[in-house]
């Protein structure tokens, strides 16, 4: 009889153990397959747990509020902090208390609900075309200057990078002088706002513009395209406001979804993702700065030199996102 339970016993934890081995994540990403794919691959050899990805460049709130608790989503990848707010406003996502996410992710760059995580940064750039001005001391301010009329190229004012900066300029300035700033700005453009960041440095190339608003690796990706490196050899990549708060950062993230089918291996993954190897993926790969603060840039990026970051953190910029998209509404930035 011992003998029976003993190997029934054993049987159900044979049993256990290979369900746990063929389970599958399932992660639904705004972050493009050549980034993610390799790094998940490698999470897979290291763990055992397989991962499915749904790329979509939109929709995934709207797809997970229409799923709600039959949704299969595990975890959330994000390309911008505008993604990650908007998840957490429509309360798609789940806290997670992980003490090695709090190690590897600095408090300025996760929620303090811990219902979303930062995984890399990258910096609102200021280029300047090499030929025509060079390097500059500047500050995001300055586009506001009549020196810069006709001279400078954004994409849309509605894109999440720039309503981010918009929203740092409300939290550092007031909504007031923020105005002022954005009318000015505008006042600056060469051209009504269009195309992509790459699409600006090209137009710096092309003699369209002198200055161009853009992330940072962006310079990166361009620098691995032969058809781009005209592009980015024509311009300087320059860190705005170096000598007062620092320049503004954005950042991609992660967030646990609120009904994962698979939650203890879906925080494995958040802490994968945190942790060295996948940092420094990150960097080599796309050319981001790596959150985990003792994982160096690429060896590119860091040719770029050091530079100052603002400090504000960035899940304080949700609270001034409303009001950045008023404003870029009211000064009719992108028309």
């Amino acid at each position: 009889m011992k003998l029976k339970k003993g190997l029934a016993a054993l049987g159900l934890a044979c049993v256990a153990s290979m369900a746990n081995a063929a389970e599958t994540l399932t992660v639904y990403s705004y972050r493009q397959a050549f980034l993610i794919e390799p790094i998940l691959a490698d999470f897979t050899k290291e763990t055992g747990i397989k991962v499915n990805v749904v790329f979509s460049k939109n929709g995934i709130a709207e797809r997970m509020a229409r799923e709600g608790r039959l949704s299969p989503a595990d975890l959330v990848l994000t390309s911008d902090f505008s993604r990650l707010m908007e998840l957490a406003d429509k309360e798609l996502v789940a806290p997670v208390n992980s003490e090695v996410l709090v190690a590897n992710i600095p408090t300025a760059l996760r929620s303090p609900e811990n219902n979303w995580y930062a995984l890399t940064k990258r910096v609102r750039n200021i280029y300047s075309s090499k030929e025509r001005l060079g390097p500059l001391d500047i500050d995001y301010e300055d586009l506001a200057d009549p020196q810069y009329k006709g001279k400078i190229c954004t994409r849309s004012g509605k894109h999440p990078y720039n309503i981010s900066l918009v929203a740092s300029m409300i939290a550092h300035h007031g909504e007031a002088d923020a105005k002022v700033w954005l009318e000015g700005f505008k006042a600056n453009l060469a051209r009504k706002p269009q195309g992509n960041d790459r699409g600006q440095v090209k137009a710096v190339k092309e003699g369209l513009c002198d200055i161009a608003i853009g992330n940072s690796y962006y310079l990166g990706k361009m620098l691995q395209d032969p058809k781009q490196v005209p592009w980015a050899e024509a311009v300087n990549i320059n860190f705005p406001n170096q000598d007062n708060r620092g320049s503004h950062i954005n950042v991609s993230g992660m967030a646990l979804a609120k009904f994962a089918p698979h939650r203890e291996s879906a925080i494995k993954l958040m802490e994968y993702l945190s942790g060295d190897a996948a940092q420094k993926s990150y960097a080599e790969i796309n050319m981001e700065y790596p959150v985990k603060v003792d994982v160096a840039p690429s060896e590119l990026v860091a040719s770029w030199g050091n530079f100052k970051a603002d400090e504000l953190p960035v899940f304080k910029l949700a609270q001034y996102h409303q009001a950045a998209v008023k404003l870029l509404d009211e000064v009719q930035f992108d028309l």
